[in-house]
């Protein structure tokens, strides 16, 4: 249930910069307060005061809100209309529409109001009441307007001609409906208690000390913890279900069931569904499973892969390079890989892609060492025909650089992001010199190979 706090009111005056002794207008609607309290102390300017939708039950604690020109109570649990003619002569329009008033007679408290225009009783007991509107418009004459309708000078007239014949009328229907009240009372209060043994019964039916009975099973001695282990989620989730079904149909049983429109059906409704919140909420935390640490790093010293994160955001990435292993940390997830071959703290760099976001970290080896194919060819004679084939083959293969053989054990990592190559030019081939068939030393051997 919720009360008027300081606080309440100041989170609700953000217009006027949170300042509350100079609010002209406040609006606590919908936040299940009970009782109408502290305003008149904290807010002695207030000119218009929305409180509708609420579960308050008494007018009060206003007579000193002499500014105060409009007051909505709407659909509270008020009974009766009262402490509004001493201090709040300023008042103009109050509206008071699906409350419970059924004593009309009630309306007089009004009559010092006399700034008071327009009154709003519809939707409660007393406005079924025969003679309602002739009653109300002979006892406050100062108003204009009643349920949204202008009060013509005709209407009046003819109220104030009928006024005995109608009071009389009113007060037996008043004391019709209080006899019915006090009833509906007595009902109301019989079943509150009725359900609060039924509460202090099934408290005698949990364990001693106040669990149920299968809670206690996961507390047996360690000679059956392993069991325990075993059976003890599947009970808990069995005792889970079980008990989202009881509150299923607790919850359709209680909304099936016809009741009267009293104030005590509506406090017994916000009751049932404050319960079936909390009831929900525990489930919920039943649900919740504790994870155990993660662990990075075994007993023995060695590091492990780990992958925890699912999202990363700039803002909350952590890299820490080690020889090792590189560990990235996500909003307290730990991303970890075990790297092949040690690396260079000092000289590794973490960077987010603008184009893809992926996060890119260079780690350069320790003592990497890169070295290129050369090979040595022999001058041999070739025959032209030889010749084309030779370059035709050459043309074909390529160089490649060649990295260390002793290093090789695992993949590099510190090339996965691979930079843009660059295709080197071609270098044109010098002209071969084909040897002269005039030449009186040129021997032609077929078996000789052709010059690369």
């Amino acid at each position: 249930m919720g009360r008027i706090t300081e606080d309440l009111i100041r989170r609700n005056a953000e217009h006027n910069d949170g300042i509350i002794c100079s609010l002209e207008e406040l609006s606590l609607h919908q936040q299940e307060i009970e009782r109408l309290e502290h305003i008149d102390k904290w807010c002695r300017d207030l000119k218009i005061l929305y409180l509708q939708n609420n579960l308050i039950g008494k007018i009060e604690n206003v007579s000193k809100l002499k500014k105060l020109e409009y007051l909505n109570l709407a659909l509270n649990n008020i009974e009766k209309i009262e402490n509004l003619e001493a201090g709040c002569e300023g008042l103009t329009k109050l509206d008071l529409t699906v409350n419970f008033i059924g004593e009309l007679s009630s309306v007089k408290a009004l009559q010092h109001n006399i700034h008071l225009k327009e009154l709003f009783l519809m939707g409660n007991p007393c406005a079924d009441f025969d003679g309602y509107r002739q009653f109300v418009v002979a006892t406050l004459q100062q108003l204009k307007w009643l349920d949204g309708k202008e009060i013509e000078r005709s209407e009046r007239i003819q109220a104030l001609q009928d006024f005995p014949e109608v009071e009389q009328q009113i007060r037996e229907q008043e004391k019709a409906y209080c006899l019915k009240r006090a009833k509906d009372k007595e009902e109301a209060q019989r079943k509150l208690q009725e359900e609060e043994n039924e509460g202090q019964r099934e408290g005698r039916h949990t364990g001693f000390d106040g669990r149920w009975y299968t809670d206690i099973i996961a507390t047996l001695p360690s000679s059956e913890e392993s069991k325990d282990d075993v059976q003890a989620p599947e009970i808990q989730e069995g005792e889970c279900k079980k008990k989202k079904l009881d509150n299923v149909e607790d919850d359709l049983e209680f909304w099936n069931k016809p009741s009267l429109y009293t104030p005590e059906s509506r406090l017994e409704t916000l009751r049932h569904m404050e319960k079936q919140r909390k009831d929900q909420e525990k489930l919920s935390e039943k649900k919740k499973k504790v994870k155990p640490p993660r662990v990075l790093i075994s007993e023995n010293g060695r590091a492990l892969n780990v992958n925890e994160p699912k999202y990363m955001d700039t803002s909350l990435i952590d890299v820490d390079v080690q020889p090792t292993y590189v560990r990235v940390m996500v909003k307290g997830k730990p991303f970890q890989l075990v790297l092949p071959a040690e690396v260079k703290p000092d000289s590794s760099s973490a960077k987010r892609a603008q184009t893809t976001g992926h996060l890119v970290v260079y780690m350069p080896k320790v003592g990497e060492i890169i070295t290129g194919c050369q090979g040595t060819s022999k001058p041999v004679k070739s025959t032209p025909g030889s010749s084309r084939e030779q370059t035709h083959k050459r043309s074909q293969q390529m160089e490649r650089l060649e990295v260390d053989p002793g290093k090789r054990a695992f993949p590099d990592v510190a090339n996965i992001v691979q930079e843009k190559k660059h295709t080197p030019r071609r270098v044109q081939a010098e002209p071969q010199i084909i040897p002269s068939e005039e030449d009186p030393d040129f021997e032609d051997n077929p078996e000789v190979p052709p010059l690369i």
